[in-house]
């Protein structure tokens, strides 16, 4: 999978106070909308929102947007929301579809009947489960690094 970054915006409505939670949409995904309790919490819920809404992308075969540069100007409807001071802009890393590649390994093959087991167990494909379990080792790895 590939990584591109996306830009948030994370904020209050007029009349909130610290207990009203924080809301978060992406100037470049229009609908895609999640909230929070706090401004972190806010932004976890809507990476995982974002996630989902780039998957439905996908799946239905829209072309996802270019990364977000730090200077693009917010579009008409994230400007037109009312917001109170302080507003965040955060930059989520994000991980998008890639092209997919053929590839030739040998495994062990009782290994090979229990990847199969566990991938049909999962309602996956053999390529599916492999790219996953590879895509948790990574990022277990970045974390302890």
């Amino acid at each position: 999978m590939a990584q591109r970054w996306y830009r948030a915006c994370v904020y209050q409505s007029p009349g909130d106070g610290p207990q009203d939670g924080w809301d978060i949409v992406f100037p470049q995904f229009l609908g895609c909308i999640s909230q929070g309790d706090t401004v972190l919490d806010a932004v976890k819920n809507g990476k995982e929102a974002l996630a989902l809404h780039i998957e439905g992308m996908v799946a239905d075969g829209e072309a996802l947007p270019d990364e977000a540069k730090a200077n693009d100007p917010d579009p008409g409807w994230v400007i037109e929301i009312p917001k109170k001071d302080p507003v965040y802009h955060p930059f989520l890393e994000m991980e998008v579809p890639g092209r997919s590649t053929r590839i030739n390994i040998t495994m062990d093959e009782a290994l090979v009947e229990r990847l199969d087991s566990a991938a049909k167990a999962e309602g996956t494909s053999r390529s599916g489960y492999l790219a996953q379990a590879v895509r948790e080792r990574l990022q277990r790895n970045r974390e302890i690094a």
